[in-house]
């Protein structure tokens, strides 16, 4: 906070307030100071098996703030009986999109047993957030129509290893 004395010259408050203008404008770019930016897809990421019954799922886990932000960004494809596991630390409401995702997908949204809460089609390409209906632990993305191809649907619980 600047105070004015009767000392303080016109000379001297200019580069100073340039300086806080300066300063308050990078921090608020959306670039500056972000680790990575978002303009390739994740590197590769640990992976695990998630399963509903005797149905497997091999995941990518993206458990950073880093990793879901990117999620499935600029990826070409994703095989069948493959996805990403989206790990929160809490129970929130949650809201998906598809800016710079190409691969069409099916998301569900789980509670923190693994409960299936609700699955939505996502649109390549689309930016309107999908939320989700109720607070959730974790996501799961899988090629468009998975989920309704091996028979899982909203009720179906998925055993997920605890993460820490």
């Amino acid at each position: 906070m600047l105070f004015r004395t009767p000392r303080t010259s016109v000379r001297f408050r200019m580069p100073v307030l340039l300086a806080l203008v300066l300063l308050f404008g990078a921090s608020c770019s959306g670039k500056s100071g972000q680790i990575g930016a978002i303009d390739k897809p994740n590197p590769k990421l640990p992976t695990t098996t998630i399963r509903v019954g005797n149905i497997s799922l091999e995941v990518e886990i993206a458990s950073t703030e880093e990793q879901r932000n990117r999620g499935m960004m600029f990826r070409k494809s994703l095989e069948e009986g493959k996805g990403m596991l989206f790990v929160f630390e809490s129970d929130q409401k949650m809201a998906f999109w598809m800016k710079n995702t190409s691969i069409p997908l099916s998301l569900a949204y789980l509670g923190s047993d693994g409960t299936i809460f609700q699955i939505i089609d996502l649109a390549p390409f689309s930016e309107d957030p999908q939320l989700s209906q109720r607070s959730v632990r974790y996501a799961v993305e899988v090629p468009q129509g998975w989920f309704a191809k091996v028979g899982i649907g909203t009720g179906d619980r998925f055993d997920i290893p605890k993460f820490r």
